[in-house]
């Protein structure tokens, strides 16, 4: 099949173009950057270069395409600590383009990479334009096949506990203890969708992925225990603490409310809700495999 992916070689993006190239599809890459083309040609997939903001681009390159997979992220539209970036309004266009796209481009079948949380518009904080994007490529008409993919939280995110572990010797949160919640590791997303481009598709249906569940006590003896530090400790002080921190460094006022919301919601385990109700089979790659790459990460720093 020819296949278009938005996400150019990040982290899903990258093993997901190997795996479809391998499985013999036509595999095109969205990028916003001529300098990734080469690594996306050398990958076996075509490069296009442009922009999700230009909705025309958008259509030209999907058409003609079998599927075509559509993720948005925060990198899209600026940085974290650009005070003047709108993130959820900014990606939620992101969205209205897609939309715009995929009928003027005819395409018929839709691999959306959403998240979990996609399922609310309260107290997700900062990942409330997951459930914007879902909301408006729903208004596709019925003739339009669409799998949302709605992955946990990457285990990657844990790489931001570096500061405070080199800094306090501690992980430091608005929420901790011994409840188990979801993890995800690129990977297993990457195989989930490529798992999904050769199922059939019918109507708008819904698939959430997971690798592992763990509390964030279990996270911090798991990474201590990889970086030598076996008395690692997640510490939990108050959101307003923690935002106060986040706005002196500089960070984004909506993107630091914005996580303080959304670990408020993974803590009182709202997050979860729509996830419990949907649980998915857990994938391959387990937090004491990724904790070996936080720890050669953390020692190579």
């Amino acid at each position: 099949m020819n296949i278009v992916l938005t996400g150019s070689l990040g982290n899903i993006g990258q093993p997901l173009t190997a795996m479809l190239v391998n499985n013999g599809h036509s595999v095109t890459v969205i990028t916003s950057s001529k300098d990734r083309q080469q690594a996306i040609e050398n990958l076996g997939a075509k490069a296009a270069v442009g922009r999700l903001q230009d909705a025309g681009f958008l259509a030209e390159t999907f058409r003609g395409a079998d599927i075509v997979y559509l993720m948005e992220t925060m990198e899209a539209v600026g940085d974290m600590f650009d005070k003047s970036v709108d993130f959820i309004g900014d990606i939620t266009k992101i969205g209205e383009n897609y939309k715009a796209a995929v009928i003027r481009s005819g395409v018929k079948q839709v691999i959306h990479l959403s998240s979990i949380g996609a399922h609310t518009n309260k107290g997700t904080g900062i990942i409330r334009f997951h459930h914007n994007v879902e909301s408006i490529l729903r208004q596709l008409p019925d003739d339009i096949a669409i799998k949302f993919i709605r992955p946990v939280s990457f285990y990657i995110n844990m790489f931001s506990f570096m500061h405070h572990i080199r800094s306090q010797g501690s992980i430091i949160s608005n929420y901790g203890g011994d409840v188990k919640e979801p993890w995800v590791s690129p990977k297993d997303i990457a195989a989930v969708i490529a798992e999904e481009v050769d199922q059939p598709f019918a109507g708008k249906t819904i698939r959430y992925v997971a690798s592992d569940e763990v509390s964030p006590n279990d996270i911090a003896k798991t990474l201590g225990e990889a970086i030598g530090q076996p008395d690692l400790k997640w510490l939990v002080v108050p959101g307003q603490q923690l935002l106060d921190n986040w706005l002196s460094i500089g960070f984004n006022e909506q993107v630091a409310r914005g996580f303080i919301e959304l670990q408020e919601s993974q803590g009182s385990g709202a997050l979860y809700e729509d996830y419990h109700q949907h649980k998915p089979v857990l994938g391959k790659v387990k937090l004491k495999d990724f904790a070996k790459e936080f720890a050669a990460v953390y020692k190579g720093q």
